[in-house]
């Protein structure tokens, strides 16, 4: 039982991650910006989502 459970959260773990970085290219940001929060979202999954949704881009 308790594998199936953490690839679950592995999975909507990814999910998010992967969202986060859609709406980081799709933001008004620079183009530098964009491939640092996407360099930081892909490297640091879990600090880098927090640090996102706290300082990211905005639209």
């Amino acid at each position: 039982m308790g594998i199936e459970v953490a690839g679950l959260l592995g999975l909507i773990w990814l999910i998010i991650v992967i969202w986060a970085i859609i709406k980081t290219a799709q933001s008004s940001a620079g183009p530098v910006a964009k491939v640092l929060w996407i360099l930081i979202l892909l490297f640091f999954p879990l600090v880098g989502l927090i640090l996102w949704l706290l300082l990211g881009p905005k639209r």
